[in-house]
């Protein structure tokens, strides 16, 4: 990568790393929706185990509409408060792009690292496979970073409600949602870990990091 594109990208990102901790909305709202998220459902489950199954789809689905109560604040935050026609002019579309993402990326492994540990701990889950749930974890995040930043752009520059955020995201975070659920159950359980999953969750990943890099370029000089 390019140094002056290196140098720009780490930049926004500081930019937005400086603001989170500022103002702490995405933070704040992003954790304590998964933190009451799973403890509703221990209290609710009262010492009960879950099957593999269950408990790995209760925690993509806590992680990934705990990331879309955050994850949409990036370019909602910037029209907001009126800095987007700036950013516009004077930010390279590819620096603005690949900042924010790394910011979400960063933003939700920070998420993945708090919640995991606590649903495990409360939902009594023991790990098998430690490495391939790492790596799950990881492929999902970057997925569901790269999927949100275009698409909060998307909608921001459309003038699209933000609750349709979530709406959108659903079918292009598929393909990486359902082979991690799949994934995690079998890291959960002492049966087959299907590690080829993981092959196809980085392809998936690398096709959406692609795609919002060419289609941001369209969208952000867009009139």
């Amino acid at each position: 990568m390019h140094a002056s594109l290196w140098q720009g990208i780490k930049l926004v990102f500081g930019k937005e790393f400086t603001l989170g901790l500022r103002f702490k909305a995405a933070w704040s709202t992003m954790f304590m929706f998964a933190l009451t998220t799973l403890a509703c459902v221990s209290l609710a489950l009262q010492g009960a185990s879950l099957e593999p199954e269950l408990a790995a789809a209760l925690l993509w689905i806590i992680l990934f509409f705990a990331a879309m109560a955050g994850a949409d604040h990036g370019f909602a935050d910037e029209d907001t408060a009126g800095t987007l026609l700036t950013l516009q002019i004077y930010g390279c579309a590819q620096t603005v792009l690949w900042g924010k993402m790394l910011y979400t990326c960063f933003l939700l492994v920070c998420l993945t690292f708090f919640i995991v540990p606590l649903f495990l701990l409360l939902l009594g889950a023991e790990v098998a496979a430690g490495g391939v749930l790492a790596g799950t974890l990881l492929l999902g995040d970057v997925g569901i970073a790269a999927a949100g930043t275009l698409i909060a752009a998307l909608t921001t520059g459309a003038q699209v409600k933000s609750g349709l955020f979530s709406v959108l995201m659903l079918p292009v975070i598929l393909p990486v949602f359902l082979p991690a659920i799949f994934l995690t159950a079998g890291t959960l359980s002492s049966g087959q870990v299907p590690v080829h999953y993981l092959l196809g969750m980085a392809l998936y990943d690398g096709v959406l990091l692609a795609a919002a890099s060419v289609l941001f370029d369209y969208l952000w000089y867009e009139d």
